[in-house]
């Protein structure tokens, strides 16, 4: 007597099985392998992450910059994978190919993608403007900032920030470092206010660009002060005419004797406001200025001044001076 085969359904029923099983193992392995396998972006890509966003909101941001395949997907592995720890704000830098795994590690450590812009020592308040107005990175529009209101240094800013944000920073520096160094100030200044010791700062600034020379600088701008001298200074008298900008010529003569709340050959004291913006050092030269009899000081030929105790010896010295000039044919 012949068996009978197997039950049809049964053995059906085994290869559905095993089919499902083999289907549920690939997805498996590809999302387990989709973790770690190459991305999809041929170059680098920047995505920036605002304040506040999900790991869904990046997920997003990262399928629209074409650093990942699918944001579903990344999110669910993110998810899985991701240790639980939160994404940070900024601007990232994805390198080409980066897997879901390295994307994640990127935006967990935060490791933003730096943009500076740089306000020199010294650099005026339109400049200051023009600087950041240039900057097509920043937008919104801002007006010329107070001078001597800026504290040059470098500043971080993300794409996108508005002008007027990066500005504020700015100030902010420039405020809460006049406040420390007032508060440290020596004793028996002739700037009597924080202002003052701005404006004199910023003539200092723009009078030499030797740091070891500012405080003597400082120190002969204080004994002219406190004995009613003049301090002509020639940056004074190309203020008013550029608002700080480069003359490019020789000053004339009708400026030299141009009276004006500026310039420093035609009044004695301080101009009415800061002729740029000063850096740190400036600003310590003048509160912190150097104990000197020196009533003059004139350039030496070699980017810095001799300083002169009497006008008999200032002369000498604008002697050399012009003889060195005369040498190099600038005369």
């Amino acid at each position: 007597m012949a068996r009978r085969s197997g039950n049809p359904m049964r053995r059906l029923g085994c290869v559905v099985l095993l089919i499902g099983l083999a289907v549920a193992a690939f997805i498996g392995f590809r999302f387990v392998y989709g973790w770690s396998e190459q991305g999809p972006a041929t170059q680098d890509v920047s995505v920036i992450v605002p304040e506040g966003s999900t790991l869904s909101d990046a997920a997003v941001l990262l399928k629209q910059a074409g650093a990942v395949r699918s944001a579903d997907a990344f999110l669910t592995r993110a998810k899985v994978f991701g240790a639980g720890k939160s994404i940070k704000a900024g601007e990232f830098t994805i390198p080409a190919g980066a897997s879901n795994s390295d994307i994640l590690s990127i935006l967990q450590g935060g490791k933003t993608l730096t943009r500076l812009v740089t306000i020199p020592e010294g650099m005026p308040s339109i400049l200051v403007y023009e600087r950041l107005m240039a900057n097509d990175q920043l937008t919104g529009d801002i007006k010329v900032p107070e001078e001597g209101s800026v504290l040059p240094d470098s500043y971080a800013f993300d794409k996108g920030e508005p002008r007027a944000a990066v500005l504020k920073r700015m100030q902010a520096a420039m405020d809460k470092l006049l406040a420390q160094l007032w508060a440290e100030r020596g004793q028996g200044l002739v700037v009597k206010t924080p202002r003052e010791a701005v404006i004199l700062a910023s003539i200092v600034e723009k009078e030499t660009g030797v740091p070891a020379e500012r405080p003597t600088v400082a120190g002969v701008y204080a004994n002219r002060l406190r004995t009613n001298m003049m301090l002509q200074a020639d940056p004074t008298i190309i203020y008013p005419i550029t608002k700080g900008k480069p003359l490019g010529r020789r000053i004339r003569k009708s400026e030299i004797a141009a009276v004006n709340d500026y310039n420093t050959y035609a009044m004695v004291g301080l101009p009415k406001g800061p002729i740029a913006n000063p850096g740190r050092l400036s600003i310590l030269a003048v509160l912190h200025p150097a104990q000197t009899k020196a009533l003059y000081f004139v350039a030496d030929g070699k980017g810095g001044h001799i300083f002169a105790d009497t006008y008999q010896q200032h002369n000498e010295n604008v002697r050399k001076w012009f003889e060195i000039r005369r040498a190099r044919g600038e005369l």
